[in-house]
């Protein structure tokens, strides 16, 4: 059925030829225009509000919808680590890399949710004291998104799209979950987070003296064996605040290796080469924990799935961790949306 601006075009075109070659190209210029303009109008209006209402306070997200007159598939995104927002953004880093993802497969018929997790953004009032908060929160949470949308009819299946830390929860949350379909793990880590916190400290430890490095490792593995730490020395307690440890060992607890050997639907690892947080190697571990899982290695995607021609840091911070206009990585974009589509 054609709209208001439809037909007013329309009326534009028919009538064109009555009028003198300037006008026609004044008129052409501002039936294009208006044309834009009622894109942008439809883009915008893709945009809707969804809540999950949880015990700790409601959790706010954003739907895009294509307009279709048959059922879509819809991928709930799921932020990494840290405050990052659902649009992949932090209050000071801004690169809208989800926010782009979900614009991608919203052009390729394919709805998404983005959302705030507790604690961020919107979700604010949701949080909970840090000493409360565990790893399954989280999980559960993604859990919660995909019973809502899978009880919504403008929806055919509910996949899931975990990023970086995202990638876990997404995983965990896909397990022996008849409402989940699909899972699609992008810079995913494979290797448990307590031995990837190890390497990463280990690295910003050297030159210091070997009685910190040991002390470091021996708090971790205390986490890891589920045992709170007393008298954290004065010089770790940032890291390892006694309000903070429940959380580590809930998070610690999980392999992801044997998490994904555990996943009986259709799987999609993918990595970039540029990323300078997760290593190819951490995708290849994820495929060895199951064999059925489909792998993408794409060449020139950073972190946060952008185009970098080099690993150095300061070039990824300035062109696409701190810069929200420059382009989502395309192959990420068709790998998505191929597997979406199967």
């Amino acid at each position: 059925m054609l709209n208001t601006y439809s037909v007013f075009l329309f009326s534009i075109f028919i009538n064109i030829s009555r009028y003198t070659t300037s006008m026609k190209k004044t008129i052409l210029l501002l039936t294009l225009s208006l044309l834009c303009l009622t894109s942008y109008a439809q883009l915008l209006s893709k945009e809707q509000a969804i809540v999950l209402k949880t015990s700790t306070g409601d959790l706010h997200g954003t739907l895009r919808v294509p307009i279709s007159n048959v059922k879509v598939p819809i991928a709930i995104l799921i932020a990494g680590s840290g405050p990052t927002d659902r649009d992949g953004n932090q209050p000071n880093m801004k690169n809208n890399s989800l926010k782009m993802l979900a614009d991608a497969l919203y052009q390729n018929n394919i709805a998404t949710l983005c959302f705030d997790k507790r604690g961020i953004g919107q979700s604010k009032l949701a949080g909970m004291k840090e000493s409360e908060l565990r790893f399954e929160d989280y999980v559960n949470d993604v859990r919660g998104w995909a019973t809502l949308l899978s009880q919504d009819n403008r929806f055919l299946s509910v996949s899931i799209i975990g990023h970086s830390e995202g990638a876990l929860i997404g995983l965990i949350a896909s397990k022996n979950n008849t409402k989940i379909s699909k899972y699609i793990s992008i810079a995913g880590l494979g290797e448990p987070a307590s031995k990837i916190l190890k390497k990463q400290l280990d690295k910003q430890l050297i030159g210091q003296p070997q009685a910190l490095r040991d002390q470091v490792s021996f708090c971790i593995d205390q986490l890891e064996q589920g045992k709170q730490i007393e008298n954290v020395p004065v010089s770790l307690n940032t890291l390892f605040r006694p309000s903070v440890q429940p959380y580590m060992i809930s998070w610690f607890r999980y392999n992801p290796q044997k998490e994904i050997a555990e996943l009986s639907i259709p799987i999609l690892i993918v990595q970039g080469t540029m990323d300078i947080q997760v290593s190819v190697e951490q995708s290849e571990l994820l495929v060895m924990g199951n064999k059925k899982a489909e792998k993408v290695i794409i060449d020139n995607m950073d972190h946060v799935m952008k185009n970098s021609k080099s690993k150095d840091t300061q070039s990824q911070l300035i062109g696409s961790y701190n810069n929200p206009t420059s382009s989502l990585n395309g192959d990420l974009v068709k790998n998505v949306v191929e597997f979406l589509k199967k």
